[in-house]
């Protein structure tokens, strides 16, 4: 089976919307540049990703104005999406629905801030879609999951509480509510918070070069100039 789709989903990297929660002690301006570089990372590394496993690369972004900034920075093979909704559950469930509607046999959507997340992750959770399983979670070790596979779409699993310390096991338990199986794949961490860039800075100097070059030279350089 093939033609799922990967959604990454994204924000423009404009200061005062995007890594609010690093500033301070990072600027308003810092905080978009770091992420700025992150997105490139995920974009490039999804892109990939989806050559490998021959996936669709789709690019959900927000705000809706924000389609000429974020078209120069996609690779070419992306289709571009505005995200559509009111909360993070709602735009969430409706990039799954949209997927189904455009004949995907499976959808799996990731974050833009979990630049450590890797091709067998993306791939176990495809194998495991292709197979029957109705919702694949990968936990983000603070409480919520970096990504998120539907074989079909049920806008049901987003009713939860969203960015909260339980969010995954409250959708794990509402999935079982819903009679609906579950795999969680090994975890891996968002980079919210000025503590997450611990993790960043664990990963080997292979793994980093290979998934998020530019996330490791943008946090070296506030590093550097005393901003961390």
């Amino acid at each position: 089976m093939s033609g799922g789709w990967l959604i990454v989903f994204a924000k423009a990297p404009r200061p005062g919307l995007v890594k609010t929660r690093m500033s301070p002690p990072l600027s308003p301006d810092e905080a978009s540049g770091l992420y700025e570089a992150m997105l490139a990372d995920v974009l490039k590394a999804s892109a990939g990703f989806a050559e490998a496993l021959d996936l669709e690369p789709v690019l959900a972004f927000h705000p809706p104005d924000a389609v000429a900034e974020l078209i120069v920075r996609t690779p070419p093979a992306f289709r571009l999406q505005v995200q559509k909704g009111v909360g993070l559950g709602e735009r969430m469930a409706n990039a799954f629905a949209e997927a189904s509607a455009a004949g995907a046999p499976f959808a799996i959507l990731r974050g833009s801030d979990s630049p450590a997340l890797d091709l067998a992750r993306i791939e176990g959770t495809k194998l495991h879609l292709e197979r029957g399983t109705d919702v694949v979670l990968t936990p983000d070790g603070a409480g919520g999951y970096a990504m998120v596979g539907q074989r079909a779409p049920d806008p049901r699993i987003f009713e939860v509480p969203m960015s909260t310390h339980d969010m995954i096991d409250r959708t794990v338990a509402l999935c079982a509510d819903l009679g609906l199986s579950v795999h969680e794949t090994k975890p891996t961490f968002d980079l919210d918070r000025v503590a997450d860039l611990a993790a960043l800075e664990s990963l080997s100097r292979e793994r980093s070069s290979d998934l998020c070059p530019r996330t490791v030279e943008a946090v070296a350089d506030l590093r550097d100039r005393g901003v961390l």
